[in-house]
């Protein structure tokens, strides 16, 4: 499994290859993810508020994928599910394109080649997506572990991104935890106090 930067997700036609804004790389959000992860990897503990101090630097694609590894650990079966989603989706691309009747052969020929050519790049979106959705099932953990009741994290750098994704993962897991998002300003910027309601 490679961790590495692709762009939104492709929407590929006869006429070629465009791209969704509105579904960015999943991986944009992992340094966030894996920081936090590890940050709040406490296991059992009296802890319960942390106030997040953010890394002045990024984590490469290769410090990234070790963390993922360090806490994620089904990693093995998640690059198989990996494999299967992009296989799927690319599968379910080419399907529509055959089955649709008013397409010429050149047109059908044209659009099944931009598929070809973006198959790399599908496959790529798909790991940065699964790799994150990953990163916040072992947030999840992390937190239900320690029984995390509050953490502070500046709006920046995508912080505020993962702790509201990590919230509806929180939501749906096995034992929901209801969490509650408070937008502070102060000193040094704005920052996002979520606390977590554990039953």
């Amino acid at each position: 499994m490679q961790l590495k930067y692709v762009g939104d997700l492709p929407i590929v036609s006869k006429g070629g290859v465009g791209f969704d804004h509105t579904q960015p790389d999943k991986y944009l959000y992992l340094n966030a993810a894996a920081e936090l992860l590890e940050a709040l990897s406490y296991g059992p503990t009296q802890t319960t508020k942390h106030l997040y101090k953010v890394e002045k630097s990024s984590l490469s694609e290769s410090d990234l994928l070790h963390i993922l590894k360090k806490y994620v650990k089904n990693m093995d079966q998640l690059i198989a599910l990996r494999d299967k989603k992009a296989e799927t989706f690319i599968q379910e691309l080419e399907d529509r394109v055959n089955d649709n009747e008013h397409l010429t052969v050149d047109e059908k020929t044209a659009w099944l080649g931009n598929i070809k050519l973006m198959r790399n790049y599908f496959i790529q979106y798909v790991t940065n997506k699964t790799a994150y959705e990953a990163a916040l099932d072992a947030l999840s953990e992390e937190i239900h572990t320690a029984k995390v009741q509050e953490v502070s994290v500046p709006l920046f750098k995508n912080y505020g991104m993962v702790l509201h994704d990590l919230i509806a993962v929180l939501e749906q897991g096995k034992s929901p935890i209801d969490s509650n998002v408070e937008i502070v300003s102060t000193e040094k910027g704005l920052i996002s106090i979520v606390t977590f309601s554990h039953i």
